[in-house]
């Protein structure tokens, strides 16, 4: 994948987590945030971790938008909305958006193990009304602990992907593909992201009751179902 990827949201534990990961798999990162000066500490924090070979830089959420048409968003789902209506004017036509948003109840004064109901059926159709017209969105990454991306151990977690356009259901499973032992699987139609989504609310309660950072495993599909990096199988 030559396109930089932009992380939306970047200097959160998920965003850092993603970034650092697709790092050193080789990618170019450019690290967004509503503060340029925290995003390029985040993004010196990475160069720091992998090396001087590192391709990551940091911007503001706008410019990060503005510099490529690959976005990855990783935001707390009380400030999605209003960030997507800030960024619409810096999203570049044709660009794919990734959301890795859950709706937590957590993010509104609530307990983290259960999602609030979202008008559009999930964070990700909500997205996708907030975007501008010809910008496609998938939905993927809200199972991965961001503690285990954030450390150094492979990831042990399937991604589900969900989108209503092929062309962004591949770009995000190539980019699942691109952290170690994770396998990607095409979910369908977005808004089969409401379920994938909820899991999340399901793995945090049994992390917090089992002190762990559990992810899933989707068995039982024939190879072809499971895309994962060459170096992984």
């Amino acid at each position: 994948m030559s396109r930089a990827i932009a992380v939306i949201g970047g200097t959160g534990p998920a965003g850092m987590g993603l970034a650092l990961r697709w790092v050193r798999a080789g990618e170019t990162v450019i690290i967004g945030s509503r503060d340029a000066p925290r995003a390029e500490q985040t993004a010196e924090g990475i160069r720091k971790r992998v090396g001087a070979n590192a391709q990551v830089s940091g911007m503001e959420n706008s410019a990060a938008c503005a510099a490529s048409d690959l976005l990855v968003l990783t935001v707390p789902f009380e400030g999605q909305a209003a960030l997507l209506k800030q960024l619409k004017p810096a999203i570049r036509p044709g660009s794919v958006l990734i959301d890795a948003t859950v709706p937590l109840a957590a993010s509104i004064g609530g307990r983290a193990s259960r999602t609030i109901g979202v008008w559009q059926g999930s964070a990700a159709q909500q997205t996708a009304e907030f975007v501008p017209k010809g910008v496609s969105v998938a939905a993927a990454f809200q199972n991965v602990s961001a503690d285990v991306l954030n450390g150094d151990e492979d990831v042990d977690c399937d991604v589900v992907v969900c989108s209503d356009d092929p062309n962004a259901t591949q770009v995000a499973m190539d980019l699942a593909a691109k952290i170690r032992r994770v396998r990607a699987i095409d979910g369908g139609k977005l808004e089969n992201a409401r379920i994938v989504e909820q899991i999340t609310a399901l793995l945090i309660g049994l992390n917090i009751r089992h002190k762990g950072h559990g992810g899933i495993r989707i068995t039982g599909l024939p190879d072809a179902a499971y895309k994962t990096a060459p170096a992984s199988r």
